[in-house]
């Protein structure tokens, strides 16, 4: 008889056992869900820049010639007007000695001119010679001269080009490149060559930063920047929009526009040319009301929406599949930006109903969270954001989803 009890009991525990396995079976979540709350969102651009000087002179020779010496090298400060480098001199005073010799000639020759005038002038008051002799005479020496004056200018330009051979700095700074060295030839004819390239003042620098067309609308000046260098990847550089450029680039029908930002370098870690990882912060909403973008971008199966109210699926856009259902619930820009109109989320009623179908306008996005400006939510609401489709993804947690804090799982 115990015997017979103790088989009743056994068979009792496993048949409840059997009913609590089955129940928490049918009990195990079936959708990802996240919590509305409330927070900061910062919507931004992203570019990419290079580092520059504020103000860079490129220094190079408008004449030709070998370069004898020089006297700065990289990374040297030099003052306006300092001696940089000097050409071999002996060919430019050659030319000024030649231009001397040809000035002394000509100024001879107007001398024997003006004698030469004047006698015929005294025949011709006399009327021993005839009147073209005198006209020749008096062109002869127009003609002297002239020939004065073209001595002179050219002598000016041979001694110009003997100034030009000492290259010398038009401004203070530091020398950030050097492309010649001594013995070197500099050859210049329709564009001089740069020798020297000076940065005047390296502790207030500039990026130039190329934003696409879909997004410089949103970049004002004065907005402000933050970016990263791969020297300094754990370190975050401030700077402010000072000039959005309207030349733009087109490269590989990718239009993109010129926006300078001003950074400051007191610690001179920057350096020219650097590329810059920009950030530029074109909207700031605090404490707004919002949604993880996942619940902007799941939908629910097929099947579901046809079990749904009349309503349900008018606002879930019915008759609409495919890339225009996708389009016109949820349409991300270049920049990650999402079409505000008529967005659609959905939310948990009642256990074991079907989910919610609510109408919401969507404000700035950071592409992790949109700021909900007008619908029927509230924070504390329960949205969802995924379909848990095996036990290991009922443990994450993307915006907020369950197995993490404020989501939930149903």
């Amino acid at each position: 008889m115990k015997k017979l009890i103790w088989i009743v009991v056994l068979a009792a525990l496993l048949t409840g056992a059997f009913l609590v396995v089955r129940g928490k079976k049918k009990a195990e979540p079936k959708y990802r869900t996240a919590v509305v709350d409330r927070g900061n969102v910062t919507q931004t651009v992203t570019a990419t820049g290079t580092l520059s000087a504020v103000i860079t002179v490129k220094v190079g020779s408008v004449v030709s010639g070998l370069v004898a010496v020089l006297h700065a090298d990289f990374n040297k400060q030099v003052k306006k007007g300092e001696l940089l480098a000097e050409l071999d001199p002996t060919p430019f005073q050659a030319r000024v000695d030649l231009s001397r010799a040809g000035l002394e000639k000509a100024r001879v020759d107007v001398r024997n001119s003006e004698i030469a005038l004047r006698r015929q002038k005294a025949l011709e008051t006399q009327g021993l010679a005839p009147q073209a002799d005198l006209d020749q005479a008096q062109a002869n020496y127009d003609s002297a001269v002239a020939s004065v004056a073209q001595a002179q200018a050219t002598l000016a330009q041979a001694q110009t080009d003997l100034s030009n051979s000492r290259i010398v700095a038009p401004i203070d700074g530091v020398v950030v490149d050097r492309q010649y060295d001594v013995g070197q030839s500099v050859a210049a004819s329709f564009q001089a060559p740069t020798i020297f390239t000076i940065a005047q003042d390296l502790t207030k620098m500039q990026v130039s930063a190329d934003v696409s067309e879909s997004d410089i609308g949103m970049c004002k000046v004065g907005q402000a920047v933050h970016f990263s260098v791969d020297a300094y990847p754990e370190q975050s550089f401030r700077g402010t929009i000072s000039q959005i450029r309207l030349n733009a680039t087109v490269n590989q029908n990718v239009v993109t526009y010129p926006v300078i930002i001003d950074v400051p370098n007191p610690e001179l870690a920057l350096r020219p040319n650097m590329t810059a990882n920009v950030t530029i912060d074109v909207a700031v909403v605090k404490d707004a009301l919002r949604v993880p973008n996942a619940a902007l971008r799941w939908r629910p199966e097929e099947k579901q929406a046809s079990s749904a109210s009349p309503e349900e699926r008018a606002a879930r856009g019915a008759g609409q599949t495919g890339p225009a259902a996708a389009m016109k619930q949820f349409d991300r820009t270049a920049g990650g930006k999402a079409r505000k109109a008529g967005q659609t989320i959905y939310t948990i009623g009642a256990e074991g109903s079907e989910p919610k179908a609510v109408e919401i306008k969507g404000g700035v996005t950071d592409n992790r969270y949109t700021e909900v400006v007008s619908g029927d939510l509230k924070a504390g609401d329960t949205v969802i954001v995924g379909l848990v489709t095996a036990k290991a993804d009922a443990g994450k947690t993307p915006g907020g989803a369950s197995g993490g804090p404020g989501g939930r799982r149903f």
